[in-house]
């Protein structure tokens, strides 16, 4: 029987995603771990790889396609000796019913197992389309159609079922002897998927509609610039941040002329081994050994506790066309500025080119964002749930600086801004944070220790 291709969710986030390119075409065979095509999430551009062998039968999205929903079918696998005949009408929308005709139960036969599934069948073809998959505890729920049909008519909530099936699908058994919710137990489950169909705290579900700002500009010309994932997900996330997350700020100067001069030296010395060290470089590792120790300051917040960390995992915001994305620096207190360099070199040229896999930007409980490249001198950045905290860097710029004699003279100095999240980092914390980056910058050699 043919097999369903299905669009695949390939991070942990992914509700649709862009089927940018096909790496086959109708007629090709495949082995299991051929690829398939290439998929664009809201972060990433990633290869699809085949599950099972046979001949691609039909495509059913073309390539280019904007969002395809995960576990909408894309393309039609057939097995040894089908052949294209033998598709039939599974791709096909369903027929109006009769007004007066009981429509077609359909077998559970015919349910799709997660990722693949089967196709091919008359019943198959009068299920209805499987709604948008649910949540539980943060993760996608996967449920056959005839078992999201009957979960529905017995006002059932599938967050409360474990299912049976394929990487724990929920099946038609799983709902068939279920007792039904009572009716307020069904409006309340109610309330909360009519919430989840709004737009996600983002800035495009708050202020005026689209309509009257479209008004507002009537008559002066200008371009309509159509949201991709990446900016409709940083609209969403930043916004709920804001909305959510309670900031607060707090500011100091750093002097860099120990920094700047005693990494003069080391990429002097280092320069044979084509290694050249940034001031970010020091800063990241900076920000790891505070964490380290502030020890209670490397945690995160969730929702009805903190998370504390043992390893110091910092994020680092890298500006790519159209976003940004934050690839995460593991264990970066225990590396050495050189491994932290060329590892930072790797993973924002592959977050440049969009080719980051989830796990490397995801995670972590601190973050940088560095704007002193663009000629900034302070700002404040917005925290990246459910990171704790962020620093802001601004550019270092020469200063008159008071010494401890009341001398002046003239220094290299750099502005920066920790945002912290005042449900996990109080301020007299926050402040030590702070201090031990500040001490660790302006000590660079400690740093090697």
């Amino acid at each position: 029987m043919p097999i369903e291709i299905l669009m695949p969710a390939l991070s942990p986030t992914m509700e649709e995603g862009t089927l940018a390119k096909w790496l086959v075409k109708e007629g090709d065979t495949v082995q299991s771990g051929d690829l398939l095509a290439e998929i664009e999430t809201d972060k990433a551009t990633m290869e699809f790889e085949a599950v099972d062998e046979g001949v691609i039968g039909k495509i059913t999205v073309a390539e280019g396609t904007e969002g395809v929903k995960v576990n909408d079918v894309i393309a039609i696998l057939l097995a040894d000796g089908e052949t294209a005949d033998d598709i039939g009408g599974a791709d096909a929308k369903p027929a109006p019913a009769s007004s007066n005709a009981a429509p077609a139960e359909p077998s559970e036969a015919t349910e799709p197992a997660a990722g693949y599934g089967r196709s091919g069948s008359a019943a198959q073809e009068d299920k209805p389309a499987a709604p948008a998959a649910g949540s539980k505890n943060g993760e996608r729920i996967f449920a056959s159609p005839l078992a999201r049909r009957i979960a529905a008519d017995k006002g059932l909530d599938l967050a409360n079922i474990t299912g049976s099936g394929p990487r724990g699908r929920i099946v038609k058994a799983d709902v068939e002897n279920v007792t039904a919710q009572p009716a307020t137990a069904k409006a309340e489950a109610a309330a909360p998927a009519a919430k989840a169909d709004a737009p996600k705290g983002s800035a495009m579900a708050t202020g005026p509609s689209t309509d009257v700002i479209l008004k507002t500009y009537e008559g002066r010309p200008f371009e309509e610039v159509k949201l991709d994932g990446m900016r409709k997900t940083v609209a969403a996330r930043l916004t709920e941040a804001k909305q959510t997350v309670p900031h607060f700020y707090l500011r100091r100067d750093i002097q860099l002329d120990a920094l700047m001069k005693f990494r003069s030296q080391l990429n002097t010395q280092l320069e044979a081994r084509g290694v050249k060290l940034s001031v970010n470089d020091f800063i990241i590792k900076a920000c790891a050994l505070a964490l380290q120790q502030v020890p209670e300051a490397n945690a995160v917040w969730a929702n009805d506790r903190t998370l504390r960390f043992e390893k110091s995992d910092v994020a680092v915001a890298v500006a790519i066309e159209g976003g940004l994305f934050t690839p995460v620096l593991k264990d970066a207190e225990m590396k050495s500025l050189s491994a932290l360099s060329s590892e930072m070199k790797d993973l924002a040229s592959r977050a440049r080119d969009r080719k980051l896999a989830p796990h490397e930007y995801q995670g972590g409980s601190f973050a940088i964002s560095n704007l002193g490249m663009f000629g900034i001198d302070n700002f404040d950045a917005i925290i990246n749930p459910p990171h704790s905290a962020i620093l802001a860097v601004g550019a270092g710029v020469k200063k008159p600086i008071v010494g401890k004699d009341g001398e002046l003279s003239v220094g290299m100095v750099m502005s920066v801004t920790l945002s912290v999240d005042h449900r996990v980092i109080d301020g007299a914390l926050g402040a030590n944070l702070l201090a031990a980056i500040k001490d660790n910058l302006e000590n660079p050699m400690t740093m090697l220790a």
